[in-house]
């Protein structure tokens, strides 16, 4: 017995050196990460007035964005064709959901970082799905002003604007959010594990998540329409705020797509993430701890 034991140990073993590779433990990585966003949340609430201090702090910085577009309509009444509450209403929907993604993996970006330094070793030593650390590590309570900074925009959108309400309409709004969270989601984890590779590739990421997220703040009849197609077709960022939310202001899309295209978002969120999550493993198997 105790030979098979010692047998089974040599074979689960990984040696310094050799890839990692990481099987899929869903239920098991959603209790790990419940686990130690619970803890970092009890660390955060030990100091109540520091904690209500720094997310006043981020509410404030968030709300400098659409500070910059109150300015410029003091100047012009409407941006590339639509009015301050059209655009509220775009920069609400993709504010809320990146604040949604941005609360729950907003640590991907440290993969590199952790990469470098040789921190990364430990998480792999865990009987933990990797992916559940990297994600719920360091879980910031203060990003919940970027959340309700967006749905104070939203707010001010829905009430300011005439829209004709449908039912169809109604249940966009709540399936934007949450699409456009699991589609920033799925840039998150895929940044991260390019990050395996480049190893400093950070700011690559935020290119694609918090340029993302600023990108979907305006209209996209203000930009080229190459770019309008490649949010589109290519990084489908256009599915997270821009499709929907045209749908339901009535407008055509710069791009002649049909307008039954606003209802894919779920299976283009869905689409991304088996994407990533199969980008997340490739990188992890080609981990060769530090200095690869």
């Amino acid at each position: 017995m105790a030979d098979t034991v010692a047998v089974r140990t040599e074979e689960e073993r990984e040696p310094a050196g050799f890839a990692f590779e990481e099987r899929p433990r869903p239920l098991e990585g959603i209790r790990a990460y419940g686990l130690i966003m619970a803890m970092w949340v009890r660390s955060t609430m030990a100091y109540r007035a520091s904690f209500a201090m720094t997310l006043f702090g981020n509410l404030a910085v968030t709300a400098f964005d659409f500070v910059t577009i109150l300015l410029m309509f003091t100047h012009v009444d409407a941006l590339g064709g639509y009015s301050l509450p059209e655009i509220a209403l775009l920069y609400g929907l993709s504010a809320t959901a990146f604040g949604v993604c941005d609360l729950l993996l907003g640590s991907m970006d440290r993969v590199g970082s952790r990469v470098r330094d040789g921190t990364f070793d430990t998480l792999l030593v865990r009987p933990v799905p990797v992916l559940a650390q990297v994600a719920a590590d360091r879980f910031a309570l203060r990003r919940l002003g970027r959340i309700t900074q967006g749905l104070l925009v939203l707010g001010y959108a829905l009430v300011t604007l005439d829209i004709a309400w449908t039912p169809l309409k109604m249940l966009m709004l709540p399936m934007t959010v949450v699409s456009g969270a699991a589609i920033f989601g799925a840039i998150f984890i895929a940044g991260a594990a390019f990050q395996f590779v480049a190893q400093d590739a950070s700011e690559v990421q935020n290119s694609f998540t918090y340029g993302g997220t600023t990108l979907l703040q305006y209209p996209p009849t203000v930009f080229a329409k190459d770019l309008v197609r490649g949010v589109t077709f290519v990084v489908p960022l256009a599915f997270a705020s821009w499709l929907p939310a045209l749908y339901v202001l009535g407008r055509e899309y710069p791009v002649d797509l049909p307008q039954w295209v606003a209802f894919l978002p779920p299976l283009v969120a869905a689409g991304a993430c088996g994407l990533a999550g199969l980008a997340w493993r490739a990188g992890l198997r080609s981990y060769r701890s530090t200095g690869s």
